[in-house]
């Protein structure tokens, strides 16, 4: 019989080691990120600690009619490690704001904007396109939200701020790819989400480091 040298101990400390490792390198990459957006490397370590407990934070804007056809949401649904119960729907959606993934990055992009110096017409001019394209590749899914391909945005956006303004490539970037999705694929589409029969949406998505956040990062590496 051959012998396993490798016990559950082993294996534990693998993957916790595994886990640091990859910490590690998405705190240098966001550091990178807000060194390129001419912040300081510990400003980003606290916009990611409250991005992160801020995605858990959804506070209620607004009630609005499904028209959807009498159905339940059955789906549970995966908010980080942790489970949420299934819900159920009557006829009624819930409208929230998330804090980690709108109105941080929503401020933080003010911010850039305000101490760069980046015009108001190429600014409105790239979130604009990202709005467009957001509002393209989103599609409405039944019973959940709206959903998009997690890379069309930052790749855009990088590809936005490359193009209108090279010398701001970075705050570009992150401005319009963060806000672009938000108008796309959240306000824009909310006409949809009285047909989804969903009895709650998030604009800026609940779940720990929402995708928007992640976009405008993203977008900001790759400009």
């Amino acid at each position: 019989m051959m012998k396993n040298y490798f016990s559950p101990i082993h294996l534990l400390f693998f993957v916790a080691l595994l886990g640091i490792i990859i910490i590690l390198i998405q705190i240098e990459l966001l550091s990178f990120a807000f060194v390129k957006l001419g912040l300081p490397p510990e400003f980003g370590l606290i916009i990611l600690f409250l991005s992160l407990l801020g995605s858990a934070v959804n506070l209620p804007v607004a009630r609005i009619k499904s028209t959807a056809t009498e159905q339940t949401f059955t789906q549970s649904v995966y908010k980080g490690l942790l489970r949420i119960p299934a819900q159920p729907f009557n006829n009624e959606t819930q409208i929230f704001i998330n804090l980690g993934g709108c109105l941080i990055p929503v401020t933080l992009s003010i911010y850039l904007f305000s101490n760069s110096a980046l015009s108001l017409s190429f600014t409105l001019l790239g979130i604009a396109i990202i709005s467009s394209i957001s509002y393209i590749f989103s599609r409405p899914i039944s019973g959940l939200g709206i959903g998009m391909p997690i890379l069309i945005a930052p790749i855009s956006a990088a590809l936005v701020g490359l193009s209108i303004s090279p010398d701001q490539r970075a705050s570009l970037a992150y401005i319009s790819g963060t806000l672009g999705v938000l108008i796309g694929a959240d306000l824009l589409r909310m006409k949809d989400i009285s047909r989804l029969g969903t009895p709650y949406a998030s604009i800026g998505g609940a779940g720990t480091f929402d995708g928007i956040f992640i976009t405008g990062i993203v977008a900001a590496l790759l400009a």
